[in-house]
């Protein structure tokens, strides 16, 4: 059963409009979302809320014990943490992007990325902030590109999972530096993996089930598979699906829609545009032997 995150339901209940959102494994969700004329009240919610205003927002007041006070804009981040109760004025035109992600989901990553017991993790809750950091994660990895193309999706669990991690790190009252990985995958295991990726390219794969077979965490994995390979595992992925298309399109008799559901895209369209950013030139170009 699908986790049911209280500010995104709050949120659904007043005139914010809902414009993407996508489930990413493992408690973590996105939501894309504009606003304005609004007052919000959240209240005491069971989750963590990392949001990252994107465009407007210089008129998004935050209640506080002296009155309404702002200091919103594009790239200003707001941190709400589990049961922590927040009231917003949003009196004019606002586009943010929440990342919701479960109390539970938030100590298994402390407990599997620093080995230590999560029992006193707090998170702090900021508002109207500025973290390079949490922009470059939103807009490079997270904001540029199509959440329901399921291509996408171990990039966004990747870049999600770090996201947390420096959430951790820099924004609860333990401070831990994130732990140093030397070394790759032991071959058996980077074999097992490699083999599972291969098996499943057609799904829409996810960087906690690949971290389970290699039985560590999200953060140890992702940086093990990259010392291993040469490259983060959604690049490995990506690179996958692309050479069994091109095999497929010299190949087969398939069609071009087939191959892009075989090889994991969610339509034709988005894998004729993936192929020819990186190949330089269209599957259909490919098949009939035109350079362009």
């Amino acid at each position: 059963m699908a986790k049911v995150y209280q500010a995104f339901e709050t949120l659904r209940k007043h005139k914010a409009v809902l414009h993407d959102s996508v489930a990413l494994g493992g408690g973590i969700q996105l939501a894309a979302w504009s606003n304005k004329n609004d007052i919000v009240t959240q209240e005491s919610p069971d989750h963590h809320t990392l949001s990252l205003y994107v465009a407007d927002g210089y008129e998004c007041y935050h209640k506080t014990r002296g009155g309404w006070r702002n200091g919103g804009g594009p790239d200003r981040f707001c941190l709400m943490p589990k049961h922590s109760m927040s009231s917003w004025d949003v009196r004019d035109d606002l586009s943010f992007v929440h990342l919701y992600c479960s109390d539970d989901h938030l100590r298994h990553l402390v407990e599997q990325t620093w080995d230590r017991s999560p029992a006193s993790i707090q998170v702090e809750e900021r508002t109207f902030e500025e973290d390079p950091q949490i922009t470059l994660l939103y807009r490079h990895f997270l904001l540029s590109s199509q959440w329901q193309e399921n291509s996408n999706q171990l990039m966004l669990s990747s870049a999600a999972n770090l996201l947390m991690a420096h959430l951790v790190k820099n924004y609860t009252h333990l401070q831990w530096a994130l732990p140093v990985v030397r070394g790759g995958l032991a071959p058996y295991i980077l074999n097992r993996v490699k083999d599972y990726i291969h098996a499943h390219l057609a799904e829409p794969l996810l960087l906690p089930e690949l971290a389970r077979l290699a039985e560590l965490s999200e953060f140890h994995f992702a940086r093990m598979f990259k010392l291993s390979m040469g490259m983060a595992p959604h690049q490995y992925v990506m690179n996958a699906r692309l050479i069994q298309a091109e095999n497929l399109l010299k190949n087969s008799t398939l069609d071009i829609t087939s191959i892009a559901l075989e090889c994991g895209f969610s339509s034709a369209s988005h894998f004729s545009n993936r192929f020819k950013s990186v190949r330089g030139l269209t599957p259909s170009a490919l098949r009939s032997g035109i350079i362009v």
